[in-house]
């Protein structure tokens, strides 16, 4: 298996410089002086990946709904959740590593961290296991709030952190392990109702999250 791709039925985590060079079926990639846009079959795949940078080139995947996902009605809330029920999900998440150099509490989060790779991590959400998964979330976070506006996180950190386990020399060349602090490993979505008095809403009592397992 080659080293900076790893996979199984329910997931599969591709480092980017793979991911482009190689992409996936259902994908291809357009390079441009600029850097790079990642074509994609919106009937297949579900991509949530805002546009970023790779060694200071600029990646945009044209079809992506991005990393916080907007509703604002009930068809659009409908078609988002048959896709999050059917199709594959990506999404890009970076490994990283906490700098101990670092002390100033005031300096901004990316200088206490330094990135050691990103990867395009897959989900496969038509597996039965993770698809019961996401229907519970979903099921439990809508009817927790009454029809009001929500916003769900949905978590995969822990999928992340156990993948990296097995999967150390993938992440860093280092002789010595490291456990990476996992960046982005979630997605967000937001449904606005069209109520005229939302207080949960406004007071940040109506957020709820649920985390996927592949086991």
């Amino acid at each position: 298996m080659n080293a900076s791709k790893t996979s199984n039925s329910r997931m599969r985590v591709t480092e980017v410089e793979e991911f482009l060079k190689n992409p996936p079926d259902g994908f291809s990639v357009e390079e441009l002086s600029s850097g790079h846009r990642v074509h994609s079959d919106p009937e297949k795949s579900l991509v949530l990946i805002d546009d970023f940078n790779s060694c200071r080139r600029e990646i945009v995947f044209l079809n992506s709904v991005g990393r916080k996902v907007k509703m604002r009605n009930l068809w659009e809330y409908t078609s988002m959740r048959k896709s999050l029920l059917s199709k594959r999900i990506y999404l890009l998440m970076s490994a990283c590593e906490e700098n101990l150099s670092v002390n100033d509490k005031k300096a901004a989060n990316e200088e206490r961290v330094a990135v050691l790779k990103q990867f395009v991590v897959s989900i496969n959400a038509n597996d039965p296991f993770i698809k019961w998964q996401m229907e519970k979330g979903l099921d439990w976070s809508i009817s927790s709030v009454a029809g009001e506006s929500y916003r769900v996180d949905i978590d995969l950190t822990e999928i992340m952190e156990n993948w990296a386990v097995k999967n150390s020399s993938v992440i860093t060349d280092k002789l010595t392990k490291v456990q990476p602090v996992w960046r982005d490993a979630s997605f967000t979505l937001k449904y606005y109702s069209d109520a005229l008095f939302d207080f949960a809403h406004w007071f940040g009592f109506s957020k709820r999250t649920f985390c996927l397992r592949l086991t």
